[in-house]
């Protein structure tokens, strides 16, 4: 190889070098389509139906070159993931680079081999465009870079869980999932494109990109600061969440085998691993130091009325809690199992909760004990928030015999230690969590008493469709040995000599009717019968307004048997406002996010 020396400064006359040039003959490309690089890297193109305007072009591009432009006539869905924006291109700014291709989650973005660029007169600024929206850059050019596997930006899928095996969980209520190592989470992390798509969907707002973030940088503590500026349930979330965030991860939209990030499982990896005393230091953050002089009274220490206790102790205000059973938690507590949610993690989120001043009075039945009317009396507002703990009927022929029991009754019993009447067999009618939550809880009781399981599920739903339980839910009732039986209405609860001997079902052909409304049609031909010692109703759950009094109970406004209310929980009567499950259904987050809506609309009141 020739050595260069940088001190040699040349000839004078190497310039004229270039005249040689001259001399050769132009190349010319020829009209139509140019012969350029399968691979080249021209105008781009969006398909619009593939975008879901996640902004991840926009937030890797490092010469701003790319602007997201609200496109009213696309719908917009915050639950699905999907935004009206679209992506706009600065080519004054763009540099060709396609780093926006290869981030893309969908593979919306592409670039075509057009690399010439017109405009008439009509075009104010013809180099701001929206790709393939203008009909400037559209089907007619031949596509250049477009997203490879190798050239894909994004970890698709997401790191296992570890999980106990159905023959070591069957005859216990352990947790089940083991939990994210420091490793596991940090490499789930580092998938997260912080498009903020989790955020927008959940129901609280929780800042998942940014606890996140925290996370991948091994800073647990300012991962649950994140946390606790918007859910005092995190160690609840972190393992019951109905995860709507997840639905609407940007790579779970992606094509082929695309997870989207374990955002729940994140969450509980960071809670499980910084000490009570420093949850609490973070809990006690932005706590007011005066003391507003206001008193609240909230009626139900589930996750909505501690929620709003939680935030009303911290503008200052005095909160009284008052809960009729022994221990607070509502339903996530007596109709959630411990293999799911283990008790102690529940007592944590609440622990902390009364660290920060919120006052819970136990065994304390409102309407029994103490009328609405003396709580009103006492103080300065009221919040209820009972949640739902009575179980609906079917109504169906039988169903009032002494062996047909409501899932809540059952579910309730089991962490309080009551005895539970454990059927050799068995049938759950119902296709939801609740359903699945009793019919793996009365299995895992069988294979104690009896060394087998008998249930039988019975659901409306189809599975795979339209089934309402979570996926996992189903793969790990089947695990451990629970039949399911989809699309079969219950009929009636067949009684032999007053006892109790099964249940009869029919094929569903239709749930609703083409209002949207709920009116099952079934095929009375297609009849089955499932034996059975105990028949179990989860079929929906209600609140006992009866506590009310009948003097409020005429004074509320109601709509379809709920209390109505406004957009922040405010009923028709001045002093009360109601959240969580008793008015929005049955969901921890939601319930959370009534609680965050009610406390402001209080505090907000208070201060008038």
């Amino acid at each position: 190889m020739k050595k260069i020396n940088y001190n040699d400064k040349g000839s004078i006359l190497n310039p004229l070098k270039n005249l040689q040039f001259y001399a050769r003959k132009p190349v010319t490309e020829p009209l139509g389509p140019r012969d350029a690089s399968a691979s080249y890297r021209g105008f781009h193109i969006n398909d619009l139906n593939k975008c879901i305007g996640c902004s991840s072009c926009q937030k890797i591009c490092d010469n701003a070159a790319i602007t997201m432009v609200e496109v009213p006539s696309i719908k917009e869905d915050a639950a699905k993931g999907l935004r009206n924006l679209r992506p706009a291109i600065d080519y004054g700014r763009c540099c060709w680079c396609a780093l926006c291709v290869d981030i893309c989650p969908t593979s919306a973005i592409e670039m075509t081999r057009e690399y010439v660029h017109t405009c008439d007169g009509d075009e104010t600024d013809s180099y701001f465009i929206f790709p393939k929206e203008t009909g400037i850059h559209g089907d007619s050019f031949e596509k250049g870079w477009t997203k490879t596997e190798d050239s894909d930006l994004l970890d698709r899928i997401r790191r296992p869980m570890g999980e106990m095996l159905s023959e070591a969980r069957i005859d216990n209520f352990d947790e089940i999932v083991d939990g994210f190592t420091l490793e596991m989470a940090v490499q789930e992390a580092s998938r997260c494109v912080d498009c903020g798509l989790c955020e927008d969907a959940c129901p609280a707002h929780m800042h998942a990109p940014n606890y996140i973030r925290s996370i991948y940088e091994g800073n647990l503590e300012q991962a649950v600061e994140w946390m606790y500026e918007t859910n005092p349930f995190s160690h609840v979330c972190g393992r019951v969440c109905t995860h709507i965030c997840e639905t609407a991860c940007s790579l779970g939209h992606g094509e082929g085998e695309s997870d989207p990030i374990a955002i729940r499982w994140l969450k509980r990896f960071a809670m499980d691993n910084v000490s009570k005393t420093k949850i609490k230091q973070i809990a006690r953050k932005g706590k007011a130091r005066k003391k507003s002089g206001k008193s609240i009274a909230v009626v139900g220490a589930g996750p909505a009325g501690l929620t709003a206790a939680f935030d009303l102790v911290k503008k200052g205000h005095k909160v009284t809690v008052y809960e009729s059973l022994p221990k607070a938690g509502g339903m996530t507590r007596y109709g959630i199992p411990n293999y799911r949610l283990p008790e102690d993690r529940l007592d944590q989120d609440i622990e902390v909760i009364q660290s920060v001043g919120v006052d819970i009075k136990y065994n304390v039945k409102v309407g029994t004990d103490i009328s609405m009317a003396q709580l009103y009396k006492d103080n300065h507002a009221v919040v209820m928030a009972i949640g739902l703990q009575m179980g609906r009927s079917t109504r169906i022929k039988g169903s009032d015999h002494k062996m047909v029991v409501k899932a809540v009754d059952l579910l309730r019993m089991i962490p309080k230690g009551d005895k539970v009447n454990v059927p050799k067999s068995a049938v759950v009618i119902g296709g939801g969590n609740v359903a699945m939550d009793i019919a793996r809880s009365m299995a895992r009781l069988q294979q104690q008493k009896y060394g087998e399981v008998n249930i039988t599920l019975t659901a409306l739903e189809q599975l795979g469709k339209t089934f309402l339980a979570d996926d996992e839910e189903v793969k790990e009732s089947l695990e451990e040995g629970i039949s399911i039986l989809d699309a079969r209405g219950p009929k009636q609860c067949v009684i032999k000599n007053n006892k109790l001997v099964g249940l009869e079902t029919v094929k569903v052909i239709s749930i609703f009717d083409a209002q949207g409304r709920f009116a099952p049609k079934y095929d009375e031909e297609d009849l089955q019968f499932h034996q059975a010692d105990m028949v179990i109703e989860a079929i929906g759950q209600m609140s006992d307004v009866s506590i009310l009094g009948e003097e409020l109970t005429e004074e509320l406004e109601w709509n379809r048997g709920r209390i109505q209310i406004d957009e922040n929980g405010h009923t028709s009567v001045e002093w009360l406002w109601s959240a969580g499950d008793m008015v929005k259904g049955p969901d921890v987050i939601n319930a959370v996010a009534d609680g965050h809506r009610v406390a402001k609309d209080i505090d907000r009141f208070l201060n008038k």
